[in-house]
Order: structure tokens, then C-alpha cells, then sequence
């Protein structure tokens, strides 16, 4: 009973063209599959969301000859795994998950990532900037805008060239920043991965063009319409599983410039003065842990993080550094390469 007021049964919006009832084949129950197949106008604001992201990624799966998932074990990665499998149940995804790994993500996501690999049986590729390693970046030691662009930037783009994939699926939602609100869903990637936000291509209801020449390449972003209290509100009804991170619990943190940083390991040097105090927090974005802020929190439960969200007024992604880096502002970044 304390659950049904937070669950999702408001009429979509909007009809979102050529989702259509969904057939059986993209369930992996009887009883899910009786929930979602019925008639387009009976839909709910979130089995439309669903509808659409699966119709997405099987026009991805019937476009391009190598697509990959860009996995990075955060809250969204997880729908858009939970909505892989079942857009191809009974098979498995016709795509290969990839992580670029930084070296400096919380070691919980690293073991929920290898947990999540192994339970579903999935094929999982890692991929670490190596000249990045033997250069020694880190965040802490080279700042948050060259480690982002070394360690993220420069590792994606070395990835996708080195496996030839034409198209790569990311957890993006357009409400997270404002330059990702400019993106597409089907967004093109010249061959050098850059990203051109005044030189998109038009997209007309549900028809996506994904026609590239060599070396050229899409990103693709499938929960572009969603919102955060979709996203959790999705993984509420799903029960997909999230890294425990998410849940608030008393941890290590020092505040720093206005920030809470987790004491996750002893790679974090401690200023003169700063003492790790335990705190009731949670995570609302996860990314490498010494540009992440926590946030004070008690909600320890799915429900009680929908409430937060229905109650919180600040940005998701207010505790990402990255973020705070003029410098290196999302839409540079992205210009650059960055998912």
C-alpha cells in the first residue's frame, strides 16, 4: 500500500508515434507481457517511455552493422540494459556492453558491474585509456578537465576505433543538462567522434536516419525523453537492480569547496585540517569518486527516493565537479567526443 502512490499511472502526454502495442516477444514474463500488451491509448506515461526506447534500439539492431552499449554501471546504464533484454528476450542483446573504465570509479560499481555481467551473461568489454595509466592522470593529481578528457574522452574514442562500432547507445536524457538537450536521438559523430550541436539532422516523429559513410558514426540515446523520476520510478516498477550507492547509509565524506566527497579509498589526499566525519548521504549521479558529491539523505528505499525527487528542487547533476569546469563545459566536451 505504501508503494501505490508513487507508482506511474498517468496517461502519456502525448501518443508517441509508431510505438504501437508491444508484441510478445519483448517480455520476459507471462506476467509482464500481459501487462504491457494492450491498446496504444491504454498505455501509461512509463509503458510509453518503455515502448519507444525498445522501438529505438531494434531500429538501431536493423541499421547498423556494429552497434555497442555504452555501459557505465549508473542508474540509467541499468534501464537501458533492463530495456535490451527485453527488446530481444528471448535472446540476448545483439550488442556487446563496453565500459570505459577510468580506474577511479567507486569500487561498488566496479562489483556491481562484474556481478551484473556475470548474472546475465552478457559480453562485457573494458577498456582503460593504457597511455593514460603509464602518464599517470588522475583526478586529483591532473584536475577534473584533463582526466575527463584523457580518461573518458580519449579512451571512448579509442574503443569505438578500435572495434569499428558505427553505432553506440548511451544513457543520456535531455533533461540531465542543457546541451544534452539539444541532442538527438540518432545524433551523427563524424569520423573524427566530434559533434556538431548546429549541424543535426531533423527528426520527424519516430523516424530515424542512420545513414553514415565509413569511419562515421551515431550515438544513440534512447532515454532521451525520459526523467530522473521516470528513471526511478521505471526501476521501482522493474525491480531492476542499482548500485547499493544510491541508497543513502552513514559513509566516510569530507566537505570540500561545498562538496561531499566520499573517503572511498586511500587515494584521496586529505587536505591540512580535513577529518572524514560519517554522514547520512547518498549518491544521485555516480562517476569517478573524487567528482562526485554525495548528498545528505535518509532514503534508504525506492520509495523514499521517489519521494525526494518529488520534493527536490536542485540538479541531478549539481555534485558532478565535471560539470562545474568552465573550462570543460558539457557541450565542449561533447564537441570533442564526450558521450
Amino acid at each position: 500500500m505504501l508503494l501505490d502512490p508513487l507508482l506511474d499511472t498517468r496517461p502519456a502526454a502525448r501518443e508517441i508515434p509508431g510505438s504501437g502495442p508491444i508484441t510478445g516477444s519483448v517480455t520476459g514474463s507471462e506476467a509482464s507481457l500481459s501487462a504491457i500488451v494492450t491498446t496504444p491509448a491504454r498505455l501509461t506515461h512509463l509503458q510509453r517511455l518503455e515502448a519507444e526506447s525498445i522501438h529505438i534500439m531494434r531500429e538501431v539492431a536493423a541499421q547498423f552493422q556494429k552497434p555497442v552499449m555504452l555501459y557505465s554501471v549508473g542508474k540509467d546504464s541499468a534501464v537501458l540494459l533492463h530495456l535490451a533484454m527485453k527488446a530481444f528476450y528471448p535472446s540476448k542483446p545483439p550488442f556487446p556492453l563496453l565500459h570505459v573504465d577510468t580506474t577511479w570509479k567507486f569500487r561498488e560499481m566496479i562489483q556491481f558491474r562484474d556481478r551484473m555481467a556475470r548474472e546475465l551473461g552478457i559480453d562485457l568489454m573494458v577498456h582503460i585509456n593504457r597511455d593514460g595509466v603509464r602518464r599517470g592522470i588522475g583526478p586529483v593529481s591532473h584536475g577534473s578537465a584533463v582526466h575527463t578528457d584523457v580518461m573518458k574522452t580519449q579512451a571512448l574514442k579509442q574503443a569505438l576505433d578500435a572495434h569499428g562500432f558505427d553505432a553506440a547507445f548511451g544513457g543520456a536524457r535531455r533533461d540531465e543538462e542543457k546541451s544534452r538537450a539539444k541532442e538527438r536521438i540518432f545524433s551523427f559523430r563524424t569520423s573524427t567522434h566530434r559533434w556538431e550541436p548546429k549541424n543535426q539532422r531533423p527528426e520527424l516523429w519516430s523516424l530515424y536516419n542512420g545513414r553514415i559513410h565509413k569511419g562515421e558514426s551515431i550515438r544513440v540515446f534512447p532515454l532521451s525523453n525520459w526523467t530522473e523520476l521516470d528513471i526511478w520510478q521505471y526501476i521501482h516498477q522493474e525491480a531492476i537492480p542499482v548500485v547499493p550507492l544510491y541508497f543513502a547509509k552513514p559513509r566516510p565524506v569530507v566537505e570540500r569547496d561545498g562538496t561531499l566527497i566520499m573517503v572511498d579509498d586511500d587515494r584521496l589526499p586529505l587536505k591540512p585540517g580535513e577529518v572524514p566525519e560519517m554522514a547520512w548521504v547518498r549518491f544521485r549521479t555516480l562517476g569517478c569518486y573524487p567528482l562526485t558529491g554525495a548528498v545528505r539523505s535518509t532514503a534508504a528505499t525506492l520509495p523514499e527516493i521517489i519521494r525526494e525527487m518529488l520534493l527536490s528542487t536542485g540538479s541531478e547533476r549539481q555534485g558532478r565537479v565535471i560539470d562545474q569546469d568552465a573550462a570543460a563545459s558539457m557541450e565542449a566536451k561533447k564537441q570533442e567526443g564526450y558521450f
